[in-house]
């Protein structure tokens, strides 16, 4: 069970994260809307484990996607690094994971209606 303070920092991270990658989705991503649907911190707060869900916008898979995410890791880590300074003293490594809770809920919405 995390502590209300890594439950603050989860929710800090999965802020500040979702809004630059909503804005930097054009720049690397190639429009794919990517949203953060849960962060969870380890207890020294050196690693962050960002769980994402990504709509893909024309012929790319969400594995193209989470190639791009991965090779623009230190990109990303450096935007959050900008945005979260004053607040953490540590800014964690970032790995991201694949949600595909939602596509898992469409699945059984889907069975459950034939």
């Amino acid at each position: 069970m995390e502590s209300n303070r890594l439950q603050k920092v989860g929710r800090l991270i999965q802020k500040d994260l979702g809004d630059i990658l909503r804005l930097e989705a054009r720049n690397l991503f190639n429009g794919a809307i990517i949203s953060v649907t849960k962060v969870s911190v380890s207890a020294d707060i050196s690693l962050a484990r960002v769980y994402i869900s990504i709509f893909v916008v024309g012929k790319q898979t969400k594995e193209d996607i989470m190639t791009l995410i991965t090779h623009n890791k230190k990109t990303l880590r450096s935007l959050l690094s900008q945005r979260i300074r004053h607040q953490l003293r540590i800014i964690p490594d970032l790995a991201f994971f694949l949600d595909d809770s939602l596509d898992y809920a469409a699945n059984i919405d889907r069975l459950l209606k034939e």
